[in-house]
């Protein structure tokens, strides 16, 4: 067992160094040329690695080459990225790149611990079908995280607007001003309503800008508070007023959720003490009591 998994790991540094040289051939040559003539500035180790390519996110973007995606599956990608608060170029690359050397890891492992020796069909599929989906699932997790915490940082933003604009600024100039001095405690939503300044100063309309941010995020009360907002600019109502009576109704359904799931706590306390408390006790209060009767049904039949 011990002489195949030392083969598979050196036909596997074999088929690892024939990649590089594949794809990185041009860039070596660069590379030689450099030490060849002296006269060129001598660069550090970082640089050198950074300008020959060879990074993750380059191993990424050849790995992603494999999954076969359709241009609708690229564009629902990167609309979920984008959610999740991921805006690079490579991020799409590095993405389904994970999703073929996820895969490929796992069942080295499998193959390496041995732990496919009975039904080994089973649990590569296993491992492969695992690791093909664990990119989906980690994404998701990072989209639910973000938007909880836009949700969370919503009702300190509309306060800040609240603010700024009855000290006399403008819509604009609020949100600029709020993205500034929220950026370290709210970060996530801070950086959706950057885009939305950035957005306006570009020449965008701000309903659409608007628009964007509640599509980006796809946060229900963030899609509120655009609508709210498009329908005060419409018909010309107070827009402070507006954000203030907006905010004191998040925190009120912030509250009547936190008082519903405590009402939930009572109807989730009967699965536990059903199948885990109930019988400890009875164990400990009528143990004893069986233990005794049991010893004095044997005297008495004796």
């Amino acid at each position: 067992m011990g002489i195949a998994i030392l083969a598979f790991l050196a036909v596997f540094l074999l088929v690892g160094c024939g990649g590089v040289i594949l794809f990185y051939r041009e860039q070596m040559v660069q590379r030689l040329s450099s030490v060849i003539s002296p006269e060129k500035k001598q660069k550090n180790l970082m640089e050198t690695i950074q300008e020959s390519g060879f990074s993750l996110s380059g191993v990424m973007e050849h790995l992603e080459k494999v999954i076969p995606k359709s241009q609708a599956e690229i564009g629902v990608t990167q609309q979920r990225l984008i959610r999740a608060g991921y805006r690079t170029e490579n991020a799409t690359n590095v993405f389904y790149g994970a999703k073929a050397l996820v895969p490929l890891s796992l069942a080295i492992v499998v193959f390496a611990t041995g732990i496919g020796k009975d039904n080994p069909f089973v649990m590569y599929v296993c491992a492969l079908g695992l690791g093909f989906l664990a990119p989906d699932f980690w994404l998701g997790r990072q989209i639910k995280v973000r938007q909880a915490k836009i949700r969370r940082g919503l009702p300190d933003v509309l306060d800040l607007l609240v603010i700024c604009i009855e000290a006399g600024l403008s819509l604009d100039q609020a949100t600029k001003r709020t993205t500034e001095e929220l950026m370290q405690a709210q970060p996530a939503i801070c950086d959706e309503l950057n885009i939305v300044v950035l957005e306006q100063r570009a020449g965008r309309p701000r309903a659409d800008c608007w628009k964007h941010l509640a599509e980006r995020t796809d946060v229900d009360s963030l899609r509120n508070l655009v609508t709210v907002l498009i329908q005060s600019e419409q018909f010309g109502t107070s827009i402070a007023k507006t954000l203030r009576v907006h905010s004191d109704t998040l925190r009120t359904t912030r509250i009547q959720k936190v008082e519903e799931m405590a009402a939930k706590t009572t109807v989730k306390l009967v699965f536990p003490l059903v199948l885990f408390i109930f019988p400890s006790l009875f164990l400990v209060v009528l143990g004893p009591a069986m233990i005794t009767m049991s010893e004095s049904f044997q005297t008495l039949f004796k």
